[in-house]
């Protein structure tokens, strides 16, 4: 057992792609997939009008609007490595969503438009990466178009995000003139052809010995010049690569190509399945689980609801951390502090099931969920396991939500609940006397738009959202609280979350300033607290 678990950890890669949106991380997942032989022909992402949706949106919603709006699962096996592809949301309003997926990572792969460079969207996903110790891969995309500079790339990677980059390969010109990479270790030029089927079919890339006589045929004197100059530059002034700076996420290993017609995906996937790292250990309370403990553990990072809508089913996405899982097997429920049955487990292709016998360490697998599991549980045949949780985020848009219909309000809290512990929304219940109408609380505003669609499509749900003007919420942690007295002081307003503890709505910054200066005796924070430390601070601990 102990072999055969060592062996199949070894073989795992799990890994998040993250980006500004528009970088081509959809493109670039697709075509991942389709050399993992999980499709056979490329999506295009384009424009609502595309010809075929791209294989990781599968919400009708993503379909219609060409963007990534939930995270989705893609695993397939390429060259003996079974591969867990885990595709975010590039829009910075679904980044909380993101940010929980990560959780769930052991690597990420940065991709980033060789024109732009680094956005906004890239800086915030880097520093969550950064924060989790997490190694980051760069895949520089769009060279068939004019971009910057790939020095000129470089030196921003170091000076906006600070980290150094180690080119694996190197282009040669760019649109138009673009010729193709340089594999600095291979020593061969991968070169590039427009010509063909655009990139929805796999590519047969010419590789060319750049000592051979052939290139010669290939570059001209004047590009062959620029190459060694290049080349010589990095190597005498570049950094040197070491896997122990990629694994620390010190160093990270950079690709150039362009997704759109598929060049240079093939040999970034050979060499990130080389250079990534197998599934790490995970923090747990009492200190870190390596995979290859022999009892089965696992958290839980996502759940989505109606992804088979003709059933109406939950689905609750774990991650397993050690150990074996094995279907039909029972583990020890963290927060529900019970034995509990894991039922009905899958293997996804975005919306797509296949039933499964086993998991192994690093594999997302989908378990059916009648309600009893939320984002941060641990499960584990050894009762006391409790995974470092996932960050449960402060929305920053407000509405109270009220039906259109009266007939259908069962439908509608049906779906907010549901929803609510999707991490889609948060819901909170005003305390003022005569308001039955739930508040929902967002990350990003184009999540009402998400919101209202799936409580009409999913639920039959129609509803109405009137903004509130607040624009901060703060989790108070403190003695003698009171709700009635705090709000009378004006420009706030304070609700109860799913847990019934107490959160403040504020107007503004300095709203929330007023409030942290006139009580010092109370802590407002900006993530959600353990139900243990609530009762500690009420007791004055």
């Amino acid at each position: 057992m102990a072999s055969e678990l060592q062996q199949e950890v070894a073989r795992r890669r799990t890994f998040a792609i993250i980006s500004h949106p528009d970088a081509g991380k959809t493109t670039l997942t697709e075509k991942l997939l389709l050399y993992g032989g999980a499709i056979h022909l490329a999506g295009s992402v384009k424009a609502k009008r595309a010809r075929r949706h791209a294989t990781s949106d599968w919400m009708e919603l993503e379909k219609e609007r060409g963007i990534s709006v939930t995270s989705s699962v893609l695993q397939f096996v390429y060259r003996d490595h079974a591969v867990n592809l885990l595709d975010t949301p590039g829009h910075q309003d679904f980044s909380e969503d993101t940010y929980r997926t990560l959780a769930a990572a052991d690597a990420a792969v940065m991709l980033i438009d060789a024109a732009k460079g680094v956005e906004p969207q890239t800086k915030k996903l880097f520093k969550v990466c950064r924060m989790r110790g997490i190694p980051i891969f760069t895949f520089v995309n769009k060279l068939d178009r004019y971009g910057r500079a790939p020095l000129e790339l470089m030196d921003e990677l170091e000076q906006v995000l600070g980290i150094r980059s180690y080119p694996m390969n190197w282009p040669i010109g760019m649109g138009p003139e673009f010729r193709g990479v340089y594999d600095r270790r291979a020593n061969v030029v991968h070169v590039f052809s427009a010509e063909g089927n655009h990139g929805e079919k796999e590519v047969a890339e010419r590789s060319v010995p750049l000592d051979s006589e052939e290139i010669h045929s290939i570059l001209s004197e004047q590009e062959m010049a620029q190459l060694r100059e290049d080349i010589e530059l990095l190597d005498v002034g570049g950094d040197e690569f070491t896997r122990e700076k990629s694994d620390a996420g010190l160093l990270t290993p950079m690709f150039f190509g362009s997704a759109m017609t598929n060049f240079g995906v093939r040999p970034f996937l050979d060499a990130f399945l080389e250079l990534a790292p197998p599934p790490t250990a995970r923090l747990t309370k009492d200190g870190l689980r390596e995979p290859s403990c022999p009892k089965f553990a696992g958290f839980v990072f996502k759940i989505q609801a109606n992804m088979d809508p003709a059933h109406r089913d939950r689905i609750a996405f774990m991650r397993v951390v050690s150990g074996r899982y094995v279907k039909g097997m029972s583990a020890h429920h963290s927060r529900l502090g019970k034995e509990v049955r894991l039922a009905k487990p899958s293997q996804f292709l975005a919306a797509e099931r296949t039933a499964i016998e086993d998991a192994w360490p690093g594999d997302v697998i989908g378990l059916f969920d009648p309600g009893q599991y939320r984002i941060g549980d641990s499960l584990a045949e050894d009762a006391g396991v409790v995974f470092d949780t996932v960050p449960r985020f402060s929305p920053e848009y407000f509405a109270v939500v009220r039906s259109k219909d009266p007939l259908r309000r069962k439908q509608m809290e049906k779906g907010l609940e549901q929803l609510s512990e999707e991490g889609t929304v948060q819901i909170f219940q005003q305390l003022q006397m005569g308001m039955k109408d739930p508040i929902v609380g967002v990350v990003g505003a184009l999540q009402f738009e998400v919101l209202q669609y799936r409580l009409e499509h999913e639920y039959g749900a129609k509803i109405a959202l009137d903004r509130l003007p607040f624009s901060h919420a703060r989790w108070v942690v403190g003695p003698n609280f009171d709700p009635k007295a705090f709000d009378w002081e004006g420009n706030r307003q304070t609700v109860q979350d799913r847990d019934g503890l107490p959160l403040v709505l504020f107007r503004d910054d300095w709203a929330l300033q007023h409030a942290e200066q006139k009580h010092p005796e109370l802590k407002f924070l900006n993530e959600a607290p353990q139900l243990h430390t609530v009762a500690q601070a009420a007791a004055g601990a």
